[in-house]
């Protein structure tokens, strides 16, 4: 799930990235075009309640694909992204626009 706060500019967007605790993981991390699809640069964070959440800022104005590595090992997509592409693997990016 995807949480998107504008900055007053409008030039920038601090989105939040939320997993449900349901998707069974020990570690999580986002990675995307924003941060050139490093699995070290956005690990998420555990909560209370058990899921995992991050906030990355990004440029306002362009669309970024990303994707959630589980445990280091397991890749998924966000079931609320804003769309989906196809990637050179034979699957689907999310995508989020901002």
């Amino acid at each position: 799930m995807l949480k998107k706060n504008y900055s007053k500019t409008g030039r920038s967007c601090r989105v939040t990235f939320n997993l449900p605790a349901e998707v069974n993981a020990a570690r999580a991390s986002v990675c995307g075009d924003f941060n050139e699809w490093n699995n070290t640069a956005n690990d998420m964070k555990r909560r209370k309640d058990g899921r995992f959440s991050t906030t990355i800022s990004l440029s306002a104005g362009q669309t970024y694909r990303f994707k959630y590595l589980l445990d280091d090992h397991r890749w998924e997509n966000d079931y609320a992204a804003d769309g989906y592409a196809p990637n050179d693997f034979g699957t689907e990016d999310s995508m989020v626009k901002v």
